[in-house]
């Protein structure tokens, strides 16, 4: 293997300095070809330090981000093949000129917007792989820090975050059990905006190489690289993510604070670095029953995804009382199914009851054949399923409730409350294809824009597009439908005794899984069309952006995943005719609920879909990453490389060769979208099914942790963002809250036997004596004369076929239980929603008293400043006397450390250049 480097650093840069400076300079990227100098045989030393450590090859220059990009070894950089002009050139080789144009652009606009630039090329016989490595110095970090309204600390807090669990155990003096110490934990800061003439303000600010964390300068390189043209703006070549898809480059990363596995010797906790603290602390299986160190999470990765942590192991806790609840419920049900007296009357009545044939082509069937499924169907058909549903639905309003106030709680801590109305930027993609700018009326600064009327008629195409896509959910359910009554017809006439009774469970639980299969197929095929279409409404924020995505593919994964249990619990069974005049679609007969009813064939639909996507992401979180990433290090060593490698004493990897082998970050949607879509699950049907919250709660700890492993030891670093909440995912699970209520209602009506049972009691035998035959009726007479036998079957009708006067009593009663159902539960959670307020009273008053200490500590900054300036004008003064007199210095006096970097500082972004960042006096604390 070969390896080679280039710099370009230490050039004319925004600090203004001189090119005939002290110091090494390199040249531009712009010369052809470039100049790469053979790298020699390093010692064992020095290659362990630059190894481990992210930085240049001087061994000081911090690393801030990664381009990689891969070419065969005939089309190296800098060697252009001759051809004549009369052959035509290869479509391939004119791709390869354009790539290479592009990226020789691009390097060369970064380089003249300050950023320096290390090149290593890795070489064996099958590809070369270029890392060029970015560094953005003191200047460009401070310009772009103001122009990005970061926050930075004026004064150092103790961290006080706490659990309940915490302080209910410190209150009874006893350990609690969920807490653990993580070592070095973060601080909390009084911050405000950063502003470049009021530097020596901030907290360490002295200290350049540490003043900015290496989110926010990995930040500010991401800015800096999605809004750099390399070509016509016009046609969208600006960024760096237009030069991934085209695959200019093959991947643009920062680096991972080192391996996150801990070294042979074990090195005390406080030394760790933050990634192998995350690992120790966090992404490893046995600490699953440990609460999160969420302000690491959030200091290694930003906020947005700290939030997203916070949210999950949030919801899990509180999926704990109701799984506890519904499993209780379940086992009631069970004590019930071996008490239930109609359940022994149909298992008793042996040929008392012959029921109608199912189809045109099957055989009458005896009632007490159905015995074990109709017991089945009782244990979660019984009383207690009232009481769960009423039970999840408050529980849902109080866990929004809660998550308000722990939100709220984070985004003061983490000290993003205003991002999205003040702070949030236009997105990089935005900035560089709007059109025009206009005036932001909250900050007064000008911001690209898109015209809204031209945004509405896009967005009116997008949501025709869902439409369609919408229809086409609703036709695959109804081939389930249809592949559910011709497979029920077929296995009838099978002759097998076994499959003939179980002709309906067999059809229904492979149509569950055949529906699963199109669910997943069709939701791979709508994302990437809804990514297409949300980029091409041209949405101006992040925020903005990923709510109108998420928007999309929800309703449509709705639709997709929710359609096939909304048939079964509300339309299954219920246009189904009667013998003799039964109600066809496309000529098949409608379906009926089976023997046991159909709540317990939506228990069944729900398992399979809600369980069996459990199982299918887990195992492919599990699996997929790792065979990616085997796949990924197969493509990057070869034995010879490998081999290469040994004799050259280099064992260890560089970080950025390394950290190329990882997976790329692909985003939260996916996992705030399976964890969404649970939610719906287990509260819009809760009353079929009081076993899924135990499901779910099973799921999200296995969740937690291989979500955490993802991030940590599979993915490479991904860029951090700020996030003031989970955005549009809390209003959906607000709108998912209100839907379970109604579904509950409905289910509870017209799907279970609860209010015929509690009926018959009340009118007829308080023991349920005779339910049994209550609940069927008697075939027409046509029917019976055609087909010399009379038969039974389900349904509230007189041997006319017409209904009864009981049918109508219970569709009165069951439209007065809806009526009541939902007022009581709506009511209650509106009490819930004004007895909790959103924010909690204590941080109220926390916000108020830091922001006057803020405003105090401020004050003090300002006159320390002012007193320092004045001492050091005055010992200039007293030194040089004549020369100030002259109004200059001494020809061979040289400026002060402070003196320089303060000038620097201000001739870098003044704000006198920039009129649009003139300080703001506020300041919020985390």
């Amino acid at each position: 293997m070969h390896r080679k480097k280039i710099k370009a650093d230490d050039h004319a840069n925004l600090m203004g300095e001189d090119q005939n400076a002290k110091g090494p300079y390199y040249g531009s990227l712009s010369q052809d070809p470039i100049e790469i100098s053979e790298l020699s045989k390093p010692s064992q030393a020095t290659h362990v330090t630059q190894s481990t450590a992210n930085v240049f090859s001087d061994g000081r220059t911090r690393i801030d981000f990664v381009l990689v990009w891969e070419a065969d070894p005939q089309e190296q950089e800098g060697q252009n093949e001759e051809t004549s002009a009369e052959s035509e050139v290869p479509r391939w080789r004119r791709a390869v000129d354009v790539r290479k144009t592009w990226r020789k652009k691009f390097l060369n606009k970064l380089q003249a917007a300050g950023i320096c630039i290390e090149k290593h090329v890795v070489q064996d016989e099958k590809k070369v792989v270029h890392y060029v490595l970015l560094n953005a110095p003191w200047s460009v970090l401070c310009y772009y820090a103001e122009d990005l309204r970061l926050r930075l600390p004026l004064q150092a807090l103790p961290n006080q975050a706490s659990n309940w669990s915490d302080r209910v155990a410190k209150r009874l003096a006893v350990p609690s059990l969920l807490h653990e110490e993580v070592p070095n934990l973060p601080l909390d800061y009084y911050t405000c905006h950063f502003k470049v003439n009021k530097l020596a303000w901030f907290l360490g600010s002295n200290e350049q190489d540490t003043f900015f964390s290496s989110t926010q300068r990995h930040r500010i390189l991401y800015e800096i690289l999605a809004t750099t043209p390399y070509g016509h703006l016009k046609q969208g070549e600006v960024g760096v993510d237009r030069l991934l898809s085209e695959n200019v480059f093959a991947a643009a990363f920062p680096l991972h604070e080192g391996p996150f596995a801990l070294p042979a010797d074990r090195l005390a906790p406080e030394s760790l670095t933050e990634r192998q603290v995350l690992f120790q602390y966090w992404a490893r299986w046995r600490k699953w029953n440990r609460y999160q160190p969420l302000d690491h999470i959030r200091r290694y990765f930003g906020e947005k995804i700290a939030l997203y942590f916070a949210w999950l192991g949030f919801y899990t806790g509180w999926l704990l009382p109701a799984a506890v609840v519904g499993t209780l419920v379940f086992i009631a049900g069970i004590f019930l199914m071996l008490s239930d007296i109609p359940a022994q009357e149909i298992c008793e009545s042996e040929d008392q009851y012959q029921m109608c044939p199912l189809c045109k082509e099957c055989p009458q069937w005896q009632l007490s054949s159905i015995c074990s499924m109709f017991k089945a169907g009782r244990l979660f058909d019984h009383g207690g399923t009232i009481f769960f549903s009423i039970f999840m639905s408050l529980w849902a309003v109080t866990f929004l409730e809660y998550w308000k106030r722990m939100n709220a709680t984070l985004a003061h801590r983490w000290d993003c409350s205003d991002f999205e109305d003040i702070e949030e930027r236009p997105r990089p993609q935005f900035t560089a294809m709007a059109p025009m700018t206009m005036e932001n009326p909250i900050t007064g600064a000008e911001e690209p824009y898109f015209p809204k009327q031209n945004r509405v008629k896009r967005v009116i195409a997008g949501l025709m597009i869902i439409i369609m896509m919408i229809a086409v959910v609703v036709m695959f359910l109804i081939s389930i439908i249809l592949y559910r009554a011709i497979v029920s017809i077929l296995v009838s006439r099978s002759g097998n005794f076994l499959f003939v009774a179980s002709a309906s469970r067999i059809a229904s639980l492979t149509g569950s899984v055949v529906n699963l299969i199109f669910i997943l197929i069709l939701s791979k095929i709508y994302i990437a069309l809804a990514h297409f279409l949300t980029k091409w409404e041209m949405h101006q924020t992040q925020t903005k952006y990923e709510d109108a995505f998420t928007f999309k593919v929800f309703v449509f994964q709705f639709v997709n995943f929710y359609s096939s249990p909304i048939y079964i619990a509300f339309f299954k069974g219920r246009f189904v005719g009667y013998p003799g005049h039964y109600k066809t679609l496309l000529g098949i007969r409608n379906e009926d609920c089976g023997a046991g009813g159909c709540l317990i064939e939506l228990a069944q639909e729900l398992l399979v879909i809600m369980v069996g996507k459990q199982v299918i992401n887990n195992v492919q979180e599990i699996v997929i990453p790792k065979l990616k990433g085997w796949w990924q290090k197969y493509k990057l060593r070869s034995k010879k490389r490998k081999s290469k490698e040994a004799q050259l004493g280099l064992a260890q990897q560089v970080p950025w060769e390394s950290n190329y082998e990882l997976l790329v970050c692909e985003g939260l949607f996916d996992e705030y979208l399976e964890m969404v879509l649970q939610f719906g699950f287990i509260t819009i049907f809760v009353a079929a099914c009081p076993l899924a919250p135990l499901f779910a709660l099973l799921n999200n700890w296995v969740e937690i942790r291989l979500d955490a492993q993802k991030f940590v030891c599979e993915y490479r670093r991904p860029v951090a963002e700020r996030a003031q909440g989970i955005g549009i995912w809390f209003y959906i699970l607000e709108v998912i809250t209100h839907l379970a209520v109604i579904s509950n209602a409905f289910l509870i009506a017209f799907t279970s036997d609860f209010l015929p049972r509690l009926y018959y009691q009340y009118t007829r035998a308080s023991d349920l004596q005779g339910y049994v035959n209550f609940t069927l009726a008697y075939a027409p007479k046509h029917f019976a004369s055609q087909h010399n036998v009379t038969c039974r079957y389900r349904a509230y009708r007189d041997e006319s076929g017409r209904y009864s006067l009981t049918y109508w009593n219970l569709l009165a009663i069951r439209l007065g239980f809806i009526i009541v159902f939902e007022h009581v539960v709506f009511f209650i959670a509106r009490l819930i929603d004004l007895m909790v307020p959103d924010i909690p009273e204590s941080l109220q008053i926390k916000v108020k008293r830091e922001r006057y200490l803020a405003k105090q500590a401020l004050a003090e900054n300002k006159v320390l400043f002012e007193r320092k300036e004045v001492r050091a004008t005055s010992s200039t003064m007293q030194t040089a006397p004549k020369d100030w007199e002259r109004g200059g210095t001494h020809e061979n006096q040289e400026p002060t450390p402070l003196q320089t970097t303060t000038s620097t500082h201000t001739l870098a972004a003044s704000p006198e250049a920039h009129p649009q960042h003139q300080f703001e006096p506020e300041a919020e604390s985390p």
